[in-house]
């Protein structure tokens, strides 16, 4: 099913404005870090999620048109009735960062013709602290804040990204770390900031340490493959609240199979 005929892309850009906005409102960290209980996704929801996520989904409101979004905090939403085209929405992926003033928390948003990871026709993620957004569409490649991503290439694993940083799950993973024999290490703290970071050829690859959501995954995905990346989700590929997977993504097939040897 091919998506309809909508500025995608302009609708995300608001989206991500509005969220922006209604993050900053809360200024400090004692201000972001109220808790409001938990999300569908089953994580502690802070007043800055619930305030991003209702930014998010008013403007997808606004728009007026049949469709359903899957959301980390309320669940899958009907819009106008509902609909096949899917918006996998995380209001803020990395909000340990946003609540900290950190850098590397987004916005993320994926728009799908259907239910799993292949079915994403756009991907697009903002980060929350500076201007600057990623996006792909499918068959068309990725950008950065306008310039186009170039292909990426094989090359050797200098830069490892890590999600997520718990302590006891690092050192759970120390020996196949070590195994990889990346030179380097880099931990985010936002799983689409690191795939747009391994789109853009600045981490050679990224591998989660834990079972993430597909809220998380879905529009980074998108620009890794777009760009002659691979990416592997082995426990599922749905774009559900029940899609629990660790991921890993590369440069290239051979990388890949390296960490999927390990991890």
């Amino acid at each position: 099913m091919a998506l309809p005929d909508i500025d995608w892309l302009a609708l995300c850009r608001r989206a991500a404005r509005s969220a922006r906005e209604a993050v900053g409102r809360f200024q400090t960290t004692a201000e972001r870090a109220v808790e409001t209980g938990r999300g569908e996704g089953g994580d502690t929801s802070l007043v800055i999620d619930r305030a991003a996520e209702e930014a998010i989904v008013a403007e997808i409101e606004a728009l007026g048109a049949p469709l359903t979004v899957i959301t980390e905090e309320r669940g899958e939403l009907p819009i106008s009735g509902g609909g096949p085209v899917r918006m996998v929405v995380d209001p803020i992926d990395g909000t340990l960062n946003a609540k900290r003033g950190l850098p590397s928390a987004c916005v993320s948003i994926a728009v799908a013709s259907g239910p799993l990871m292949d079915d994403v026709e756009v991907g697009y993620v903002a980060e929350i602290d500076r201007p600057r957004e990623w996006w792909a569409k499918r068959g068309e490649g990725a950008w950065c804040d306008g310039r186009a991503l170039p292909r990426l290439r094989p090359g050797p694993l200098e830069a490892l990204g890590l999600e997520t940083a718990r302590p006891r799950l690092v050192a759970g993973a120390a020996e196949a770390l070590v195994a990889v024999e990346a030179r380097r290490l880099r931990i985010l703290g936002s799983v689409a900031v690191s795939l747009c970071m391994v789109a853009a050829g600045r981490l050679d690859a990224m591998v989660t340490l834990r079972e993430i959501r597909s809220v998380d995954v879905a529009a980074g995905q998108l620009m890794v493959r777009e760009v002659g990346g691979s990416v592997s989700l082995p426990a599922g590929t749905g774009l559900d609240l029940g899609m629990r997977s660790p991921v890993v993504a590369a440069r290239d097939e051979e990388t890949l199979a390296r960490l999927e040897e390990v991890f």
